[in-house]
C-alpha cells in the first residue's frame, strides 16, 4: 500500500458571500484522497460514516481508485456534520453547527493490507486518534504528514505535542503556527515547531500562498489569483492531498521535491475553491492539472541580470 489517508468523511452546509449550500459532502479525508488520487491510485481511506451517507459518493471514491476497506459504516447512526458561514474576505468564518455523531467514538482500524504503507496522511482529527493510527502500523512509513488545527491546541495541547513528535511533516495555517509556537514571526515560529520533532513544516497562508521550512531552508509558493472563488472549505485538505499524492507518486521526499509537491498541492487547492464542496475535484483531466501547474510556474518565473 502506497498511501494511507485518515480523516473525516462528512457532511457540510456552507454559506459564503457568493452562495449557500444545503447539506453536501465534505470532510478532510474526502478532499485529501480525491486530490491525491490524481497522482497515485494506491490509496486506502480510513474513516467513519453513518448509514445516511450517499452511496453515489462512495462509488465516486472507488472510481478514483480509492480503497474503502478502512471505512466504517455505522448502522442506524448519522455522519459527522459541520455548518459554517464565511466572512467577506473568506479568511475568517463562523461555525454555525457541529454534530460529531459517529465521530464521537471513532476508533480507526487500519486494514492489514495498509499496515506497511509507504506514506501516511493524518487529516485533522483528535490527536490521540492520530497516534492510534501510527501505533497500528507494522513498520514506520517513509513519510508521515499531519494536519491539525487551533481547536486541539486549545483543549489537547499536550496530546498534540506528543503526536507532533512522531511525525515528519506538519501542515498548519499561519495563526495556528503562531499559537503552537508562541512566536509572531513565522520564521521563528517554524524553527520552534521544528524543535518539537518534525523535519519539515508547511505553513498555509490561504490566498497568500504557503511557506515550506526545514531547519536550513525556506521556500515560498504563491496562491494563484483566481477570477472566481466560491468556497475555501476544503482548500487546505486538497492542498495536503496534492502534496502527499505527488510525493507518493515520485517516492522522493527530499526538500527539493517537496518544493514541487507544494506547487501541485497549491494547484489542487485552486481547483477546489472554484466550486462548493468536492465538486471541482471530480472529473479533472491530467491536461487541466498540468495547465494549472504551468500557471503557477509562469506566475513566479522571471529573469534578472
Amino acid at each position: 500500500m502506497s498511501l494511507l489517508v485518515v480523516g473525516t468523511v462528512a457532511f457540510d452546509a456552507i454559506e459564503t458571500p457568493f452562495g449557500k449550500t444545503d447539506k453536501i459532502v465534505g470532510g478532510a479525508a474526502s478532499y485529501i484522497s480525491l486530490a491525491a488520487s490524481y497522482f497515485t491510485k494506491d490509496i486506502q481511506l480510513v474513516s467513519v460514516i453513518g448509514d445516511d451517507f450517499p452511496d453515489s459518493f462512495l462509488n465516486t471514491l472507488k472510481l478514483q481508485g480509492i480503497k474503502l476497506d478502512g471505512l466504517q459504516i455505522k448502522k442506524g447512526e448519522k455522519s459527522f456534520f459541520w455548518s459554517g458561514k464565511y466572512h467577506n474576505d473568506l479568511n475568517n468564518r463562523d461555525t454555525i453547527d457541529t454534530q460529531l455523531n459517529v465521530l464521537a467514538n471513532f476508533d480507526p482500524i487500519v486494514p492489514e493490507s495498509s499496515k506497511n504503507c509507504e506514506f501516511l496522511m493524518l487529516g485533522n482529527l483528535v490527536p490521540a486518534v492520530q497516534q492510534s493510527v501510527i501505533s497500528q502500523l507494522s513498520s514506520r512509513p517513509k513519510l508521515i504528514v499531519l494536519d491539525t488545527m487551533n481547536f486541539w491546541m486549545d483543549i489537547a495541547m499536550d496530546e498534540l505535542k506528543k503526536t507532533i513528535a512522531r511525525i515528519d511533516v506538519l501542515t498548519i495555517n499561519d495563526s495556528e503556527a503562531r499559537q503552537l509556537s508562541g512566536e509572531y514571526s513565522l520564521v521563528k515560529a517554524a524553527q520552534k515547531i521544528l524543535e518539537m520533532g518534525p523535519k519539515v513544516i508547511v505553513i498555509k497562508k490561504g490566498e497568500h500562498g504557503a511557506l515550506l521550512f526545514n531547519k536550513e531552508e525556506v521556500f515560498f509558493a504563491p496562491a494563484l489569483p483566481l477570477e472566481e472563488v466560491f468556497d475555501p472549505t476544503g482548500a487546505g485538505d486538497s492542498f495536503a492531498g496534492g502534496f502527499i499524492g505527488y510525493l507518493a507518486k515520485t517516492k522522493d521526499i527530499s526538500f527539493e521535491n517537496m518544493k514541487r509537491a507544494i506547487i501541485f498541492g497549491s494547484a489542487m487547492a485552486s481547483f477546489t475553491v472554484e466550486r462548493f464542496g468536492t465538486e471541482k475535484l471530480i472529473g479533472l483531466t491530467q491536461d487541466q492539472i498540468n495547465e494549472r501547474v504551468q500557471q503557477f510556474v509562469d506566475l513566479v518565473q522571471f529573469e534578472i541580470s
